[in-house]
C-alpha cells in the first residue's frame, strides 16, 4: 500500500473517531439529520434481504456508533452496532437477513466462504435454513470475512437482525478480530440502541400536502404510518400509532414496526371500527356473574407432563422446519373444527388408462397424478370447497384459481409445494409439474412463492402401504384429502341375468379416499357432493380429457 493511500486511510479513521466522540453519549442516534442519509436509506431499501433492517451503522476504532459519510457508503448494504469496547478496525456486523415475508428466525446450514476470504456482489455467503427450505444467502456488497460470530450449535434459530459475521474493507484487518466476541445482552438485539419505544419524545412533524401519509387512530398522540409500516402492523393485528418514529417528521417507517417486534416492544391490539349505532334507552345494569375459577385458566397456565425416561436415550432436536410443522399443525387441529368424509373407488380403470397411455403415447402417469387431475375438476364442479377462512373476518373467501398442493416427504420434514392452475393442466403437465416440484422439494431449492398459498391439499401415503388415514388441515385451507393405497377385493357386481339384476363376485381395486374439512366452510352436504364427483371422474377417467 503506497504512503499516500495509508495517510488518506489514517485521515478517514481520524474523522470517524472524532465524530465517535461527538455520538459517544448518545443511546438513540438521530436518523432524520441528514436528507442525503435519507437517500441511501431509500436506495438501500430495494435490498430484498434488508428491507427489516435499520439504516446502516459504522463501528469505529474506539467502538462507538456513528454515521458514516453518504459517500462512503453509497453502496453498502451491511448495518453494524456496537458489541465490545476493545478497539478493532473499522468494521460492519453482517445481520441475520429475512429471506421471506412470514420469516421469523432460521438456522445456518453451512458457510459458504471462510475468515479471511474475500467475496463481491452476488457471491453466496452462507446457506440458510427456513421452515420450508434451504436458501442461499447472497452478498450485495464486495467485503473480507474478518469472523465468523454464528456457526454450528450456536447458529440454530437466530432472530432476525441479530450479527452474524464481521465484515472489514481491508485484508490487513481480519487477524485484529481473531479475539472478538459479541458482549452478552446484546448479541441477540443488535438494533436495541435504535429501536422505536412508546411514549419517547418525538421530533415535531412538519407541515406535510395532501399526498402525505395520514394519521391512523385519529387519536391525539399518535404518530403518522407510512403506508408499508400501516401494513405490516395491520398484517400482525396490531396498533403501531404509539410508536415514535425515525422518518421524516416523526413518520414511523416499516423497519420501526419491525423492530418493536423483534425486541419485544409493548404494542395495543388493533381495534376494529364499527358503524355507530343509534341511540337507545338504557336498561338498568344487571348483576354482574360471580367470576369463575376456570375462566381464569389459560391453556398455556397448565403445567406439561413429565416425561418419564427408562434406561438410554438420546435428545434429537427438531429443526426449523418440524417445528414450524408441529406448531401450525397443533394450532389447526385446536382451533379449526375438523369433520371427516370417507368414500371407497375403484382404481381398474385408472391403471387400464395408465398401461395405455404408457404403451401408445410413452407417457408415464402415476396414480397420484390421476388423483390430483380428479380432485380439480371436483372443485371445478363443486367450488364451495376450493375455499378458504379468514379468521379476522369471520368469512369465507372463495378463490378463482384452483392450485392444488401436494403433500411431499422430505428428510426435514413434510412440505406441500403447489400446482397453480390444477384444473386446466392436463396428466402430462401435472405430472412433469408435480414430478418437478418434489424433487426440487427433496433437495431444499423452492421458493417460498412455490409453497404458501393454495386453495386444497393432496395427501397421499399408498406408496408406503397405508390402506388409509386421516390428514389434519393446513390452514387457511378448508379441507385436504388423505388417499390409501389400492388393495385387491373382491366384491359383489350386479349383472343381468334375463330379466333379472343379479350379483356376481369379481375381484376389484379399492381406494379409499378421506376427506378432511373445515366446518366454518364446508358442510356435510357440501363434502358429499365433492365426494361424489371425485368418485365420478376417478371411476370414470375418459372425463378427464373432456
Amino acid at each position: 500500500m503506497s504512503s499516500a493511500a495509508v495517510s488518506v486511510r489514517h485521515q478517514h479513521r481520524q474523522m470517524c473517531s472524532q465524530i465517535a466522540v461527538l455520538t459517544r453519549n448518545s443511546t438513540i442516534l438521530n436518523r432524520n439529520a441528514s436528507s442525503s442519509r435519507r437517500g441511501f436509506w431509500m436506495a438501500s431499501s430495494s435490498n430484498k434481504y434488508n428491507l427489516s433492517f435499520p439504516p446502516t451503522l459504522i463501528v469505529s476504532s474506539q467502538g462507538s456508533t456513528t454515521f458514516h459519510s453518504p459517500a462512503a457508503l453509497q453502496h453498502r448494504s451491511f448495518h453494524s452496532t456496537p458489541m465490545s469496547t476493545k478497539e478493532y478496525p473499522m468494521h460492519t456486523l453482517l445481520p441475520f437477513p429475512a429471506l421471506s415475508p412470514t420469516m421469523e428466525s432460521g438456522t445456518i446450514a453451512k458457510w459458504e466462504i471462510q475468515e479471511g476470504d474475500s467475496f463481491s456482489a452476488g457471491s453466496v455467503l452462507c446457506s440458510i435454513e427456513t421452515d420450508k427450505a434451504t436458501m442461499d444467502f447472497e452478498s450485495q456488497d464486495d467485503g473480507i470475512l474478518a469472523k465468523i460470530l454464528k456457526e454450528g450449535p450456536n447458529a440454530v434459530d437466530l432472530p432476525i437482525g441479530s450479527p452474524i459475521a464481521v465484515i472489514v474493507e481491508d485484508a490487513e484487518d481480519v487477524a485484529a478480530f481473531a479475539d472478538f466476541v459479541l458482549e452478552e445482552g446484546n448479541a441477540d438485539a443488535p438494533a436495541a440502541a435504535t429501536s422505536p419505544t412508546i411514549g419517547a419524545a418525538s421530533p415535531e412533524p412538519k407541515a406535510t400536502s395532501s399526498l402525505a401519509p395520514t394519521t391512523v387512530g385519529g387519536e391525539s398522540g399518535s404518530s403518522i404510518l407510512l403506508p408499508s409500516a400501516r401494513f405490516l402492523a395491520e398484517s400482525k393485528g396490531l396498533d403501531a400509532t404509539g410508536l415514535t418514529g425515525s422518518g421524516k417528521g416523526g413518520r414511523v417507517t416499516k423497519g420501526d414496526v419491525l423492530l418493536a417486534i423483534q425486541n419485544g416492544t409493548p404494542m395495543p391490539a388493533l381495534k376494529v371500527s364499527a358503524k355507530p349505532e343509534p341511540a337507545a334507552v338504557a336498561a338498568p345494569p344487571s348483576p354482574a356473574p360471580a367470576p369463575s375459577v376456570l375462566s381464569k385458566i389459560s391453556l398455556t397456565d397448565l403445567p406439561l407432563p413429565e416425561v418419564e425416561t427408562f434406561g438410554t436415550f438420546e435428545d434429537v432436536a427438531n429443526n426449523n422446519m418440524r417445528k414450524v410443522i408441529a406448531r401450525r399443525l397443533t394450532e389447526s387441529k385446536r382451533e379449526v373444527p375438523h369433520y371427516y368424509t370417507s368414500m371407497e373407488v375403484e382404481l381398474d380403470n385408472v391403471l387400464k388408462l395408465r398401461k395405455q397411455l404408457a404403451a401408445n403415447h410413452d407417457v408415464k402417469v402415476s396414480v397420484n397424478d390421476v388423483i390430483i387431475r380428479c380432485v380439480s375438476l371436483a372443485l371445478r364442479d363443486v367450488p364451495e370447497c376450493n375455499g378458504t377462512y379468514d379468521p379476522k373476518t369471520d368469512s369465507v373467501k372463495l378463490q378463482d384459481s384452483i392450485d392444488v398442493s401436494v403433500a411431499v416427504a422430505t428428510p426435514g420434514g413434510l412440505i406441500t409445494p403447489i400446482v397453480p392452475h390444477t384444473d386446466k393442466l392436463g396428466l402430462s403437465e401435472i405430472t412433469e409439474k408435480v414430478r418437478d416440484l418434489a424433487g426440487r422439494a427433496r433437495e431444499g431449492k423452492l421458493s417460498p412463492q412455490e409453497y404458501q398459498g393454495g386453495t386444497f391439499c393432496v395427501s397421499n401415503l399408498g406408496m408406503f402401504g397405508i390402506d388409509e388415514f386421516s390428514a389434519v388441515i393446513n390452514p387457511p385451507q378448508a379441507a385436504i384429502m388423505a388417499v390409501g393405497g389400492g388393495t385387491r377385493r373382491i366384491v359383489a357386481t350386479p349383472y343381468i341375468d334375463g330379466a333379472v339384476e343379479q350379483p356376481k363376485p369379481s375381484v376389484k381395486t379399492i381406494m379409499t379416499a378421506r376427506l378432511s374439512a373445515d366446518r366454518r366452510v364446508i358442510d356435510e352436504a357440501t363434502a358429499a357432493l365433492f365426494m361424489s364427483a371425485f368418485k365420478r371422474y376417478i371411476s370414470k377417467p375418459e372425463l378427464l380429457l373432456l
